[in-house]
C-alpha cells in the first residue's frame, strides 16, 4: 500500500508541474480551449484517444470481457473502423474548415459554416453538448471513486473527491495545454500498461488446456464470436451494440477539438497511424484481459460479478495484484484522463458561445480566460454532485453502459452533424438543428421507452441506444434539408 501511494504522489506532482508549465501558455482564450492551435501530432493523438477511452476501457471494457467473452472483440472492431475513419477521411476536412473560419468551439464552426443570422444554432449547440458532457464527467469521476475503492481500498466517496480534486486543480492552471500534455502522459501509462499486463499473464500463468476449450467449459456462450443467444436476432442486436460503440468517433466535439488544435493537416498524416495503433492494441488488451480473468478466477457456473464485482469492474484490481502488481497504480491514474477535456470542452460551450458570442461580445478573447477558469470549476462541481447521486441511488449500476449514455448522447447529437457538413453540401441549417435535436431526444427515447418496453425491450438493451439515435439523427437531417430546398426552389 505505501509504494501504491507513493506512485499515487509521484503522479499527482507531474501533473501539477504539467499544469504550471502548460499556464506559461495561457494569454488567451484560445491557449486555453484550443492551445493556441499549434499542438503536435503526438499529444493530439495520444490526448484524443485518451479522452475517448480511460475510464471506460480501463474497468468497463475490461469487466465486459469477462462478462460477455470473445463477443466483445467485437467493440474492438467497431472501435477501430471509427478512429481509421475519423483519421482518414474527416480529420484534415474539419481541420481545414475550422482554421478558415477560426472556430474555437464545435458550435463556432456551425455557425460559420452555416453563415447563421440568428444564435438558435450556437444556442441549441452548446446546450446540448453542456448537458450530456455534464452526464459523461460525472460518469467518469464515478468510475474514478470505483477505481480508488477497488485499486487502493479507500472509500469510493473519498477516492471520487480526491480525483476530482487533482484533475481541477491542473485544468484550473494550464487549460487545454494542460489536458493535452497530461493525456499524452496518461495515455502512455495507459497504452504499455495495458500491452504488457496480458503478455505477462499469457506467459507466467499455470494453465495447461486449450483458452477456449477453458471458456467453453465455464460457460458456452463466453466463445461464441457471435454471441451467446439461442435467439438470431438478440445475437444481431448485440454485435451490432458493441460495434457501433465506434461511431461516436465521427464528430463528437471532445475528440474533434484535437484536430482543431493540431499545429497543420501534415501533423494529422502522421497522427493517424499512432491513434489507430493505440486504439487496435489497447482495446484487445482490454478485452483480453477480462476473457482471461473470466478464465483463471471464475469456475462454471459461477456468477462473475460475484467474483469480480458489479459490472466485473475489480477485473483490472486482479489481474494486477496477480499477476503485475507494478503498474497498478500507473493503469488507475490514466482512468482520469477523460475527466479534464471533457470539463474543459463544457465549459467553451458557456464561456466562448453563451458569454461571449451572445451576452458579452465585445468583450475580448483574453479577458476570458479568468472566467473559463471559474466556469470550468462551477460545472465540475455539479458533475461531481451527479456522480455522488449515481452512487447513492443506482448501487447497481454497470460502468460500461453508464458510460456508453453520456458518450452515445454526445455522438448522437453531434456526430451525423459533423459528417453532414463536412460531406454534403445540400445540408441547410435547418437540417442541422433537426440532426441535433431528434439525436438529443432519442438517446434518452431509446434508453428509458424504448428498453422498457414488454416485446422488444431485450433487443434494444442490446442494441444500446448510439446506434438508432445516430441513425435517426442522419435521416432527420437529410429529410429537412431536402424539404426545406425543394420549397426555397418552387419558390
Amino acid at each position: 500500500m505505501v509504494a501504491k501511494i507513493i506512485a499515487l504522489t509521484v503522479y499527482v506532482i507531474i501533473l501539477f508541474l504539467i499544469g504550471i508549465f502548460a499556464s506559461r501558455r495561457i494569454k488567451s482564450m484560445s491557449d486555453f480551449y484550443v492551445g493556441g492551435k499549434n499542438i503536435g501530432y503526438w499529444a493530439v493523438a495520444f490526448s484524443a484517444r485518451a479522452t475517448g477511452e480511460s475510464g471506460w476501457l480501463l474497468i468497463g471494457l475490461t469487466g465486459m470481457g469477462a462478462i460477455a467473452g470473445i463477443s466483445t472483440y467485437w467493440v474492438v472492431v467497431g472501435e477501430v473502423l471509427g478512429v481509421a475513419i475519423s483519421w482518414f477521411f474527416m480529420a484534415k476536412r474539419f481541420k481545414r474548415k475550422t482554421d478558415e473560419y477560426k472556430s474555437v468551439t464545435v458550435p463556432d464552426y456551425l455557425v460559420s459554416h452555416f453563415k447563421s443570422k440568428t444564435h438558435f444554432i450556437r444556442i441549441l449547440s452548446a446546450s446540448v453538448l453542456s448537458i450530456f458532457v455534464i452526464i459523461y464527467v460525472s460518469s467518469q469521476i464515478d468510475a474514478t471513486g470505483i477505481a480508488f475503492e477497488s485499486m487502493l481500498g479507500m472509500n469510493y466517496y473519498h477516492g471520487a473527491f480526491l480525483g476530482f480534486a487533482i484533475v481541477l486543480v491542473y485544468i484550473f492552471i494550464g487549460g487545454f495545454v494542460a489536458v493535452v500534455w497530461s493525456d499524452l502522459f496518461q495515455g502512455l501509462l495507459m497504452f504499455f500498461g495495458l500491452v504488457l499486463l496480458p503478455i505477462v499473464v499469457f506467459s507466467s500463468m499455470d494453465y495447461s488446456g486449450s483458452i477456449i476449450e477453458g471458456l467453453h467449459n465455464i460457460d458456452p456462450a463466453l466463445t461464441n464470436i457471435w454471441g451467446g443467444s439461442d435467439d438470431a436476432w438478440l445475437n444481431l442486436f448485440t454485435i451490432l451494440g458493441f460495434s457501433m460503440i465506434g461511431l461516436g468517433f465521427l464528430g463528437s466535439p471532445q475528440v474533434y477539438v484535437r484536430f482543431m488544435s493540431v499545429k497543420n493537416e501534415a501533423e494529422l498524416d502522421k497522427g493517424k497511424w499512432v491513434a489507430i495503433v493505440f486504439t487496435l492494441l489497447t482495446d484487445a488488451a482490454a478485452v483480453t484481459i477480462g476473457v482471461l480473468a473470466r478464465l483463471l478466477f471464475t469456475e462454471s457456473g459461477q456468477d462473475p460479478e460475484a467474483v469480480f464485482g458489479i459490472g466485473a469492474t475489480d477485473v483490472l484490481k486482479v489481474m494486477t495484484e496477480n499477476f503485475l502488481p507494478l503498474i497498478l497504480v500507473a493503469i488507475f491514474v490514466a482512468i482520469m484522463s477523460t475527466i479534464d477535456s471533457l470539463l474543459v470542452i463544457a465549459s467553451s460551450a458557456i464561456v466562448r458561445d453563451f458569454y461571449q458570442k451572445i451576452l458579452r461580445p465585445d468583450l475580448k478573447d483574453n479577458e476570458l480566460t479568468k472566467i473559463s477558469r471559474i466556469v470550468t470549476m462551477g460545472m465540475a462541481v455539479i458533475a461531481l454532485a451527479i456522480a455522488m447521486g449515481m452512487a447513492i441511488y443506482s448501487p447497481e449500476r454497470q460502468v460500461f453502459w453508464v458510460i456508453i449514455f453520456g458518450w452515445s448522447g454526445i455522438a448522437a447529437a453531434f456526430c451525423p452533424v459533423i459528417i453532414l457538413s463536412l460531406f454534403w453540401k445540400g445540408y441547410t441549417e435547418k437540417g442541422a438543428i433537426a440532426s441535433m435535436i431528434s439525436g438529443f431526444l432519442c438517446v434518452p427515447l431509446f434508453k428509458f421507452v424504448f428498453q422498457e418496453l414488454d416485446s422488444v425491450g431485450e433487443y434494444f438493451i442490446k442494441l444500446d441506444v448510439l446506434a438508432p439515435s445516430f441513425a435517426i439523427a442522419l435521416f432527420m437531417g437529410w429529410m429537412v434539408s431536402k424539404f426545406f430546398s425543394k420549397r426555397t426552389s418552387e419558390k
